[in-house]
């Protein structure tokens, strides 16, 4: 057992010497078309996630919910998410990358139709739950098959981009969702689905999903597509298989696995930034924007639409800045962007309470929300999934993934679940709770968190894996 983690090391060591054997590359047509495929999943989560904000009101006045109701309703996406990120990494694992696309469409479409025919509240629910159980598995898959099918050079921006697309949707929610009919709405959410089942056909498997179960030949085949047929792919493809080949000789890759002290730093970082990525308030700003600016005195319509481009904005500059300032410096300057704008909202229901600068306390309102979303969608939104992506080698990476998921998923359902009680009970005091926590989020990075930007995914894994 000694040589073998002797000669494992030795094998990253001469990885990390040789940069993994990845040069930069061009972008290729199938490389555009995966991502599409992968952008569109993307568009799909964050229309799901805007769904509850503009049309509380009317299915609460449709269905006669009271508000525990559809707090219920609305934190059933993140119970979902709990279960699906529960089997997110096994699922993943089992049925490959592309096969798990697959399966999620069924769910999509099935839960968009429960909600857009629902007579009663416990089928509104189911839907959700399926919606949410789609999101939980969506969540890891989509940046693990980015990382895995894109170059170190291209890595960053197309995973951005492809979480950029999940802001869209939000933002497309926000702006058309107080116009439409609610079960209109959940109509429109099947389109996504619909548009990207036929173009599965034509996407490639993961090619490290593919020589991690033994296919080299359609390993090869696939890595040739995405780099192009005038690449040399033979020194990618062969540092590869060297370090897919040593990982299996030291673990399965089951849960248990990976609780061994060489992955202990990665987990800390994972789950970590998971946990304070969805504490902090994130899905209550998502989920009930719409209640928050109506407390606030403004209008939902205005407050909505304007987010919406507030987001745009700051998705596309953290998408173009990714790879230029690196993942480690947007996470400090976007978690540093969250303590302050829940702290300027603290403050300014603080003044509304206090009948102070009512006027100025709306505008306040409005500028604070600006800055947190706008700030969570330049690299909270995206990034700590990214880095849970890079940071595992894939021998573990879907028992990580799993439990980075469970983890900030749990922390989604208590925050979404608990916002409207908390906000009945101190609506300024809701929001001093999160800006600390985003305070404690902004240390954390600080201290904890690497930088990953160009480096091969090899490259990264044997840097953080210690000998135990």
């Amino acid at each position: 057992m000694g040589e073998e983690r002797a000669t494992v090391l030795q094998s990253e060591s001469l990885l990390v010497r040789e940069g993994a054997g990845e040069n930069s590359s061009s972008v290729t047509t199938t490389l555009v078309l995966s991502t599409f495929v992968a952008a569109s999943i993307s568009f799909g989560v964050g229309y799901i996630a805007g769904y509850t904000s503009p049309t509380q009101s009317v299915i609460m006045e449709d269905l006669g919910l009271s508000i525990a109701e559809f707090s219920l309703f609305g934190s059933l996406l993140n119970l979902g998410s709990i279960l699906g990120a529960l089997v997110s990494g096994k699922t993943v694992d089992l049925l490959g990358r592309k096969g798990t696309m697959w399966v999620l469409y069924i769910f999509y479409i099935v839960g968009w139709l429960a909600i857009a025919f629902a007579k009663v509240p416990w089928l509104l629910d189911v839907g959700r739950l399926l919606l949410g159980f789609s999101n939980g598995i969506a969540g890891y898959l989509l940046p693990v098959y980015l990382a895995e099918i894109t170059p170190k050079n291209l890595r960053g921006r197309f995973t951005a981009g492809v979480q950029m697309m999940a802001i869209l949707g939000l933002s497309t929610m926000y702006i058309v969702g107080p116009f439409i009919n609610w079960r209109i709405l959940a109509l429109i959410g099947i389109i996504p689905s619909l548009v990207q089942l036929p173009l599965l056909i034509y996407i490639p498997e993961s090619p490290r999903w593919l020589v991690n179960v033994g296919r080299e030949e359609e390993f090869e085949t696939v890595l040739r597509s995405l780099r192009g047929k005038k690449a040399n792919v033979f020194e990618e493809a062969a540092s590869i298989k060297d370090y897919t080949d040593s990982l299996k000789r030291l673990s399965g890759g089951g849960m248990l696995d990976l609780f061994q002290p060489k992955y202990y730093h990665s987990l800390i970082i994972g789950i970590g930034l998971k946990v304070l990525q969805h504490s902090g308030g994130s899905n209550a700003y998502t989920y009930y924007s719409g209640v928050i600016f109506t407390s606030a005195g403004l209008s939902k319509y205005v407050g909505l639409s304007t987010l919406a481009v507030i987001q745009m904005i700051t998705a596309i500059v953290g998408a173009s800045l990714i790879d230029k300032f690196g993942r480690r410096a947007l996470l400090l300057v976007s978690s540093a962007g969250l303590c302050f704008g829940s702290f300027l909202t603290g403050i300014s229901f603080l003044l509304q309470g206090h009948h102070l600068w009512s006027e100025e306390a709306r505008i306040l309102a409005l500028i604070s929300i600006w800055v947190y979303m706008g700030s969570y969608q330049a690299g909270m939104e995206g990034i700590p999934w990214v880095i849970v992506a890079e940071i595992f080698p894939i021998n573990v990476k879907g028992a990580a993934g799993s439990l980075a998921g469970l983890t900030g998923n749990i922390c989604s359902w208590t925050v979404s679940y608990n916002f409207n009680f908390l906000f009945q009970w101190s609506s300024a005091g809701t929001f001093f709770i999160y800006s600390a926590i985003c305070g404690v989020c902004v240390i954390f990075i600080a201290k904890m968190v690497p930088e990953t930007k160009g480096r091969t995914l090899e490259e990264i894994q044997a840097s953080l894996t210690t000998s135990p």
